[in-house]
């Protein structure tokens, strides 16, 4: 009822006017609730509260893997704002973290801020002129940066004159200059978090400017009850390791790359291999996706690394970041952010501790939902699962491949798009135009192009414009479909052309010896013998269906 009632107007953290911003968002409390009460149908957050949970996970103490929300639910909302906060609460599992990184003003006030430079998560270029004084430069991780920084600025300042704005340009910016940047404290009592995970990215920039992380952490655990503090600078941990308590994790943070650790001078590749040692200072270690599963140059996974297994063996927690829904992940994945989860918490062999995530619900689904969902007893009703031209999301349409994969993944039905060849073959291929499924104008059947007007008004090489034999040369290869290929989201690259082209009694085969519930054939054209004497006609598949009787009498055959 509380958040009910707070969204009639402005919220804590939220603008009451519209300030100049990267997308000239901004605007009152009721038009944002009304997209937040969208969203929350669309996610289905209702479900994400009472998610229901494995008896066991291969984590350090076999509880359930934590999920950790990265500015709360900044894949949609911006970083760190009060709505990505409330709304990852909202949509996630109830015991979700909320992660803040931590800034200092020029006053020695922590704010939860995405990045040091808030030229890249605020509104600062647009209020301040470009060569005005604010503007600053500064060596961050050894390269000079420009920008505005947190440490020039007042918690006044900062507070009055900036606002918060999506940091990563791909996301929406709908929600851009509505919120203003929230002091942790500030944090702490609106959000109300259950579970309050603070990230200290550079202690020791911050102590060569003058300010003092360590006693303004040191404050704040007085008053605030932090869960979590990760640092990527161990000798920070150290610092504050007494004063933290029991209450308080400490969590080692290794960087995206293997420089060194500028408290301790220690590379982290070496400190990677001392995890003994780390356990001396924290109580667990986060690290990038690829130390667990490393990838490919082209973006393929290889085998897992031993990393959580002797992160567990040395008595520490071990965390797993960079997880966002619309981030390029490895095509073993075939583009599900739910499987890339499962694969770190219960199909490698091995659970994490923990997953940092800019979509926090996503997390939630997976572990709370698709986790052992097959050792479930709960009766999860049995859908009837059809091919859509074989495993075509993995490999060429209706190839070998592609049936052969929708198999051993599970489909009920496999399906078939019916075709023909000049020289009568049936054949099946998703389409009868060859320039969309193969790679025909790379070979010697480039030439054969025709229009048929009662397919298409513009060129194409048909099926019909070849027989079985042209089809199956070896010159001529099937060819991955991407739909989104002009977004430079391919699918599985490595096998854009393998497989065979498959007959359609080839086909009846596949599905007559596997563990299906019959087949589905489509048939995309039907035209009169006159028009071409080779394309599928009624006669023709009247005499197929006769023999599908022969093959399938006990199972289905959709049409």
């Amino acid at each position: 009822p509380a958040r009910v009632r707070v969204l009639r107007g402005n919220l804590p953290g939220m603008r009451s006017g519209r300030v100049p911003g990267r997308g000239g968002g901004g605007g009152g409390g009721g038009e944002t609730a009304a997209l937040l009460c969208g969203l929350l149908l669309l996610l289905g957050a209702a479900d994400a509260q009472g998610i229901r949970r494995p008896s066991s996970y291969k984590t350090l103490r076999g509880d359930a893997p934590l999920v950790i929300a990265k500015g709360g639910f900044s894949g949609v909302f911006p970083d760190s704002s009060y709505y990505a906060f409330s709304f990852a609460l909202l949509a996630s599992a109830p015991d979700t973290s909320l992660w803040c990184d931590v800034q200092l003003t020029k006053d020695g006030v922590g704010i939860c801020l995405r990045d040091i430079n808030m030229s890249n998560c605020t509104n600062a270029a647009q209020v301040y002129p470009v060569k005005n004084k604010k503007e600053a430069k500064y060596v961050i991780d050894g390269v000079p940066k420009t920008g505005y920084f947190s440490l020039d600025f007042t918690l006044s300042e900062i507070q009055t004159t900036l606002s918060l704005t999506q940091g990563i340009y791909s996301r929406t910016e709908r929600f851009d200059t509505m919120y203003s940047i929230l002091s942790v404290t500030d944090f702490q009592s609106n959000v109300k978090p259950p579970s309050v995970w603070l990230n200290v990215q550079r202690d020791i920039f911050y102590k060569q400017h003058g300010l003092n992380m360590r006693s303004y952490i040191v404050s704040i655990l007085k008053s605030v009850p932090v869960k979590y503090i990760s640092s990527p600078e161990l000798g920070f941990l150290k610092s504050i390791s007494k004063r933290a308590g029991r209450r308080t994790k400490l969590v080692f943070r290794f960087p995206d790359n293997f420089l060194s650790d500028p408290s301790t001078n220690q590379t982290y590749s070496s400190l990677s291999k001392n995890l003994t040692f780390i356990k001396t200072i924290a109580s667990g270690i986060m690290v990038p996706k690829i130390y667990i599963w490393p990838v490919t140059n082209d973006n393929y996974l290889q085998p897992p690394t031993s990393f959580v297994q002797d992160a567990h063996s040395a008595g520490l927690e071990i965390y797993a970041s960079d997880f966002a829904n619309d981030r390029i992940i490895p095509y073993n994945y075939s583009y599900d952010p739910l499987q890339e989860y499962l694969s770190f918490i219960s199909d490698g062999g091995f659970s994490v501790d923990g997953v940092l995530t800019d979509y926090p619900i996503t997390a939630s689904e997976a572990i709370g939902c698709f986790a052992d969902l097959n050792a479930s007893k709960a009766d999860h009703g049995k859908p009837l699962i059809i091919s859509h031209n074989g495993a075509s999301g993995d490999y060429p349409d209706c190839t070998d491949l592609a049936y052969q994969n929708a198999i051993k993944d599970g489909a009920d039905v496999i399906d078939c798009a019916l075709q023909v060849t000049k020289d009568g073959v049936l054949i099946c291929m998703s389409s009868i135009n060859l320039l969309d499924t193969t790679n025909v104008q790379m070979t010697p059947f480039s030439s054969r192009t025709s229009v048929v007007p009662e397919i298409r008004d513009t060129p194409g090489i048909f099926t019909f414009n070849l027989t079985w034999n042209d089809i199956s040369d070896s010159s001529l290869k099937p060819k991955i479909s991407s739909p989104l290929s002009t977004y430079y989201l391919v699918r599985n690259p490595r096998y854009t052309n393998t497989g065979k082209f498959v007959k359609f009694s080839d086909f009846l085969e596949y599905g007559k010896d596997q563990d299906l519930s019959g087949i589905m054939i489509t048939i995309e054209v039907i035209l009169p013998l006159e028009v071409t004497s080779t394309l599928i006609s009624s006669v023709m598949l009247t005499s197929q269906f006769t023999n599908l009787t022969l093959f399938y009498s006990k199972k289905r055959v959709l049409v």
